[in-house]
């Protein structure tokens, strides 16, 4: 059966997501918040600890775009397959560490890459009280076996580090058990829990979710570059290239110029996080 692509410009939704500050304290420890020291980073962590104001972590608003309401709807493809590809954040203003948000989703293309298809989403989030933007992201997701359908091959597009030294190299050692904390944010896919369906998918055990590496990788750069001020970032983007288990250490390789931030995450030498850019204001 051929992936559907019909599924290209249906517009699904609205529906509204609501969270409370428990929600954004339990996805700041699935991202290693206060993990190697639990006395930094409180305002990710603590709601009650004098002198500190919570806040949420930025990337806290995937988690709310991609899991409830309604899903892509695709269909004629083998879920075991399915790997994230690609992920980006636009935020339009600071997120509440409590409240509401209407989401709206749309399938905006399917790109026939030969040995796969990359499926391509956006989901944008307004204000359910006056319709104003919050935020909007997007996000790929990889089929392995579902190409060849005679689809365009979709944009490449430019990218390269700058050709001098990183201005920061910031390591995490994930948990043991970072994808059995991290999948209570929302995401139940068994493939980072589940052994056997591990195995189905040729992994030779649960690996950790792509969000997982992701939402790390942002909370060391807010913590790096914005004085660990997550109002400031107004944009990330990044590609997944290799799936991380839980237990390796994150590197992150990143470059300043200006607001911009370009940077890598790798494990030992192989880059699993790539062509990533954050944009934070001043």
């Amino acid at each position: 059966m051929a992936i559907d692509t019909s599924v290209i410009g249906v517009e699904r939704g609205p529906w509204t997501r609501t969270w409370t500050s428990d929600d954004t304290l339990l996805y700041a420890l699935g991202v290693g918040a206060g993990q190697l020291d639990p006395t930094e980073e409180l305002a990710y962590t603590t709601e009650n600890t004098a002198g500190v104001t919570q806040v949420a972590l930025p990337t806290y608003a995937i988690v709310l775009a991609q899991f409830g309401g309604p899903q892509i709807g695709l269909t004629g493809v083998d879920f075991t397959q399915l790997l994230h590809a690609e992920q980006a954040l636009t935020r339009h203003r600071p997120l509440p560490v409590a409240g509401s948000v209407e989401l709206t989703r749309r399938v905006t293309d399917i790109w026939d890459k030969g040995s796969g298809a990359l499926v391509v989403s956006t989901t944008t989030g307004t204000d359910p009280a006056d319709g104003t933007p919050m935020f909007a992201t997007r996000s790929s997701v990889f089929v392995r076996g579902a190409g060849g359908f005679g689809g365009e091959r979709g944009p490449s597009g430019d990218f390269a580090v700058p050709e001098r030294a990183p201005d920061a190299e910031l390591r995490f050692p994930t948990a043991v058990n970072q994808a059995l904390l991290y999948r209570l944010t929302g995401d139940r896919n068994p493939l980072h829990a589940d052994p056997k369906f591990a195995a189905a998918a040729g992994f030779a055990r649960p690996i950790l979710h792509g969000l997982a590496t992701y939402g790390s990788t942002v909370r060391l750069l807010v913590n790096a570059f914005a004085d660990g001020d997550p109002t400031r970032l107004s944009s990330v983007d990044g590609r997944f290239t290799k799936p991380v288990t839980p237990g390796d250490e994150l590197v992150v390789t990143a470059w300043q110029d200006g607001g911009t931030v370009t940077f890598r995450t790798s494990v030992g030498d192989q880059v699993v996080l790539d062509r990533g850019r954050v944009e934070f204001t001043a």
